[in-house]
């Protein structure tokens, strides 16, 4: 029993040295023990780091974008733990990793945005960024190019089954002309556009009938004619003569009635019918023709319109045409976006005057729903 007193006085001395660093001793032997730190605990005062993943966005450097809204991909951190994360005031749930991700709305011009992050021991971080929102302007051509399409039929006659009636030598060759014109340098699509050699009266429905099943209210159509025409004084009617027409008989005729009633079918926005035959004014009330301004541009799109030109009035004109020549080449060495019908005619009007002796026609073709506009030929 004395012994073990001994031995506990001892571990009682030599835990008292150690704590002071004091050397033990006894009668054989001495042991100096070193002091033992002691740690304390260092308050956390840091507070989450946040970065962004996608857009990057440098610190203070302001974001652009051309779009009324963006998504938000970002990252915050901490050794502590996060509590929370808010964008704008709007908690954001977060990934184990503390990955964000959320939707911005934004309003034309600088959009300020503030996100707040705190970690377990209530330390904040506040973050702020600047994202510009810049709306793309939006042009007459991105209205169309967006709501609308270009059509054409395109129909040149140079044969013609009855010996009666005289062939042609240059309409074939004109409408294959304006055809990969009007592909090449305006916003008119291959498959949209239909060119028909030496059609048959047949042909003429037929085509007529699909445009009618397929074009929108929104879209734009031209027709082209380039063949014989002919004018019946007595019936006071025009008629267009297909490949397959007679001269004695009128079955296979077209008549100007018959298109007209097609061209009310045909619900376009914008209908320009350009004829290059015989007696070709007589599908319309002729007017003056003069430059638009090209201010005008955008309201003359808003408007219906049903135009026509035509290379004579109600006489005869000759085969190699003026009119398609000088028509075709203003369209080529068009340079403006913009284009209406009646600058296009207003262009060609005296060359085709001063080298023929015919006398081209521009208009409205009468009660088919013309309210003012006019055809734009919008330029790739």
């Amino acid at each position: 029993m004395k012994a073990t007193r001994i031995l506990l006085l001892l571990v009682l001395v030599l835990g008292c040295a150690a704590m002071n660093g004091q050397e033990v001793k006894s009668k054989k032997t001495s042991l100096r023990i070193s002091n033992i730190p002691v740690v304390k605990e260092v308050p956390d005062t840091e507070p989450p780091a946040i970065a962004f993943i996608s857009p990057k966005i440098p610190a203070g450097i302001k974001y652009y974008s051309k779009q009324p809204e963006m998504s938000l991909i970002g990252k915050a951190t901490d050794e502590s733990g996060l509590s929370f994360l808010s964008v704008m005031g709007e908690m954001q749930s977060l990934t184990e990793t503390g990955i964000f991700n959320t939707r911005l709305e934004l309003q034309p011009g600088e959009n300020r945005f503030t996100i707040v992050a705190m970690d377990e021991k209530e330390n904040l971080k506040e973050v702020e960024f600047v994202v510009e929102y810049v709306p793309p302007v939006v042009t007459l051509a991105d209205k169309i190019s967006e709501t609308a399409n270009y059509y054409g039929l395109i129909i040149g006659i140079n044969n013609y089954r009855d010996k009666e009636i005289q062939d042609l030598d240059n309409p074939i060759k004109d409408a294959e002309r304006l055809y990969q014109t009007l592909i090449d340098h305006y916003q008119f699509k291959k498959e949209n556009i239909k060119l028909v050699k030496d059609a048959t009266r047949a042909e003429l429905i037929r085509s007529l009938d699909e445009l009618a099943g397929k074009v929108t209210e929104n879209d734009n159509l031209v027709i082209f004619y380039a063949g014989h025409g002919w004018w019946d004084a007595e019936a006071a009617n025009g008629y267009w003569l297909p490949s397959d027409a007679e001269k004695e008989v009128k079955t296979n005729w077209f008549r100007n009635s018959t298109l007209v009633d097609y061209l009310k079918e045909i619900n376009t926005r914008h209908t320009l019918l350009v004829a290059d035959a015989c007696f070709g004014g007589s599908i319309f009330k002729t007017r003056s023709a003069f430059g638009t301004k090209e201010k005008a541009y955008e309201r003359l799109y808003e408007l219906p319109s049903r135009k026509a030109m035509t290379s004579g009035t109600l006489t005869e004109v000759p085969d190699r045409s003026s009119f398609t020549k000088y028509l075709i080449r203003r369209l080529e060495e068009n340079k403006d976006t913009y284009l209406s019908s009646e600058q296009l005619f207003s262009s060609f009007r005296l060359a085709v005057i001063n080298n023929s002796d015919a006398i081209p026609q521009y208009g409205e073709i009468e009660k088919v729903g013309d309210e003012g506009g006019d055809f734009i030929f919008l330029r790739k």
